[in-house]
């Protein structure tokens, strides 16, 4: 199945096709430049981003024949809760009887995999330079590691963890103004749009969390979780859009605030895009965030 990568060069596009990874991106001069009929193709493109998966049964937990695997295309933006029942469908006749309707979770070489984190943010942490295959993760349905993994077993508790963040970021952004004014069925909306992959629905309402408040040309603050290695660990601080003249920050201005005297921060990347310096933090926030309303980026750092 071939995957949409995007270049944009000087506010143009060209497109070509790769197989198994990633939506590539790569911003390389006047972003500002794109009109909205464009600023609607990244959206699209971003939200199309797909990885090829191949799952694997726990060997300690199978009965009788080793099944084949299990090979899935899933969302970079969707959660690997919403693919378990797919999963568990096709493993269920191989596995013993007693785990069979145990606590599903997944590892990936022995690392377990965070089920409350995008599945594109899980792949760019730990799966960053070879996207030519599929990505190869086992799942268990028994010793569920709970001093590790937050245990999201049912879709309710994925979507209350989901709207926790929405709320967390719009608090950034707009000092929660916008997403308390919305109703039930508004977040209801939102959550449909994103398990169905729905790009009209999930939009139609997204798009005003995604909007500077009244009169204001951006947000308060950039939702933003920065990645550092694959140990899951991430630091948020507040990172206004603006410098103190006014004048919108990008990806060079994050630099110099993220460096310290030991190490220099030198690269970003998020959905298995490699970003521009130029690129401006509001646009990437519009654009760039994922589903939870967060930009995920992981820092790459090199020492002074």
């Amino acid at each position: 199945m071939g995957l949409p990568t995007c270049y944009v060069f000087r506010g143009e596009w060209q497109k070509t096709i790769t197989y198994g990874g990633p939506v590539k991106v790569y911003f390389v001069q006047n972003i500002n430049k794109l009109n909205m009929a464009h600023d609607r193709e990244v959206l699209r493109m971003i939200w199309e981003g797909q990885i090829g998966i191949c799952f694997q049964a726990d060997n300690e937990e199978i009965v009788g024949i080793r099944p084949e695997p299990f090979y899935l295309m899933v969302s970079r933006l969707s959660y690997l809760p919403l693919v378990t029942d797919k999963v568990r469908k096709y493993f269920t006749r191989y596995i013993a009887a007693e785990h069979q309707d145990g606590a599903a979770w997944f590892d990936y070489n022995g690392t377990p995999l965070r089920l409350h984190f995008p599945i594109g943010v899980l792949y760019d942490l730990l799966h960053p330079d070879d996207d030519s295959t599929p990505w190869c993760i086992t799942i268990h349905f028994s010793k569920f590691p709970e001093e590790t993994l937050v245990k999201l077993n049912t879709k309710e508790l994925l979507e209350s963890h989901y709207l926790s963040c929405l709320k967390e970021a719009d608090v950034l952004k707009h000092r929660g103004l916008v997403i308390s004014a919305m109703q039930k069925k508004d977040h209801n909306q939102l959550w449909l749009g994103l398990i169905n992959d729905k790009f009209d629905q999930f939009w139609a309402v997204n798009r005003r969390l995604m909007e500077p408040y009244s009169d204001q040309e951006s947000f308060k603050n950039i939702p933003v979780r920065f990645y550092y290695d694959d140990d899951f660990t991430y630091m948020q601080k507040l990172i206004t859009p603006l410098n103190e003249s006014g004048q919108k920050k990008n990806l060079a201005d994050l630099m110099i605030e993220l460096s310290t005297p030991v190490r220099k921060a030198v690269g970003f990347r998020t959905h298995g895009i490699e970003l521009h310096e130029e690129t401006q933090l509001q646009w990437m926030s519009e654009h760039l965030s994922y589903p939870d309303n967060f930009l995920h980026l992981s820092v790459d750092y090199k020492n002074v």
